[in-house]
């Protein structure tokens, strides 16, 4: 037996979802953010990634520019380093072991395109510019709380 409708036909936009949720960049990034120089010292670094539980963060030249990124694997790299030179860790400077080409993506990037950018480049932390000023930071973690956060959306 054929089920018939009562409601009649539709129009297109009413065929359309409202899509209410926020799904932009600037809705999730960190916009409070530990920084450092490329003056600062590796052992710096190490010590506030611990401090505040981070494992990577923007490097700022004495101008407010970004410059860098420095994460923990370009800490281990120093490790490694000293121990095998044998060498004291004190004295080495973030500019040498830093991330210097930043991939940056824009604040009113979608997170759906955020998350291909993660896809195709293996970061798992963004800085996000306005305007060639650092606003925030994104990360993977980042992207997938927004995901949860939508789920009970369309995401059409």
């Amino acid at each position: 037996m054929a089920i018939k409708s009562f409601q009649g036909a539709r129009s297109k936009e009413s065929l359309k979802k409202k899509y209410n949720a926020p799904i932009l960049v600037e809705d999730y990034m960190t916009k409070k953010l530990v920084t450092f120089t490329p003056e600062q010292s590796i052992l710096e670094v190490m010590e506030a990634f611990a401090k505040h539980h981070i494992s990577g963060g923007p490097v700022m030249d004495k101008n407010g520019f970004l410059v860098g990124i420095i994460s923990e694997a370009d800490c281990m790299k120093q490790i490694s380093e000293s121990r095998y030179f044998n060498q004291p860790i004190l004295d080495k400077s973030v500019e040498r072991f830093m991330t210097k080409n930043v991939e940056t993506i824009p604040f009113d990037m979608s997170i759906f395109d955020a998350a291909g950018v993660f896809d195709r480049h293996n970061r798992r932390r963004l800085p996000v510019m306005k305007n060639d000023i650092l606003v925030g930071q994104i990360s993977r973690k980042d992207i997938v709380i927004a995901a949860l956060k939508l789920s009970s959306q369309s995401w059409k």
